[in-house]
């Protein structure tokens, strides 16, 4: 499994489209995500991939977890990487955790009943009012592209994700259907002041080009 997955995302991503990922992420941790995440909180990045978020993003204790052999290579120093499935965070006491994250990780589980066991398992190691934040392609504006991955199983919208939330005990407190474009691969035009600009023109620049939903909900 591991080694599908490191073959998988090598082949999707080479070395210059990685590179320019860790660079629109260093620009949305600082722009965006800094203020739903306390410097002092424990954060979780749930599919952390190669950590272009959780490397980024200031936190007291930051927690990547992946089954992906690439994760604990590309974390940066003092990044805890745990191998182990988003469904068993065992390495965690019930409320130890802050804040949980997950970008474009949901649509690959097999099916909505592993999402749903993935909800539990987070409002089980999050505090009461805890943070969960979500990002991921949105099928209501993806239908011609969503299904492209060989890895996408789980269609989900701003809305099912919503619906998700709240049936697994989770309150939402911000809501974004388009947020950021779909995907950075084969992006002719790499330019720290183009993302720049899309961030400092939002929303206008949300509601013209966005394509991925964000999610940010509290813990009940």
């Amino acid at each position: 499994m591991s080694r599908d997955l490191e073959t998988l995302y090598s082949n999707r991503f080479d070395e210059a489209a990685r590179a320019w990922k860790n660079e629109v992420w260093k620009i949305v941790c600082r722009r965006v995500f800094a203020r739903f995440v306390d410097p002092q909180s424990t954060l979780v990045d749930l599919g952390a991939g190669y950590c272009e978020f959780v490397n980024h993003v200031e936190a007291r204790r930051r927690i990547a977890v992946d089954l992906n052999p690439e994760t604990a290579r590309s974390a940066a120093p003092g990044v805890e990487v745990k191998a182990t499935s988003a469904d068993d965070l065992g390495f965690l006491q019930p409320g130890e955790a802050d804040v949980v994250f997950t970008s474009n990780f949901l649509e690959h589980l097999a099916s909505k009943q592993a999402v749903s066991r993935v909800f539990d398992e987070v409002r089980r190691v999050l505090k009461p009012g805890g943070r969960f934040i979500l990002m991921g392609p949105n099928i209501r504006y993806l239908a011609d592209k969503y299904w492209d991955y060989y890895d996408h199983h789980v269609p989900l919208s701003h809305a099912s994700v919503c619906e998700a939330l709240a049936l697994h005990g989770f309150e939402i407190e911000h809501l974004e259907a388009k947020f950021l474009p779909y995907t950075v691969k084969g992006a002719r035009l790499r330019s720290r002041w183009l993302v720049e600009a899309y961030l400092a023109l939002r929303p206008l620049s949300s509601a013209l080009l966005g394509k991925q939903f964000l999610v940010t909900a509290r813990r009940r």
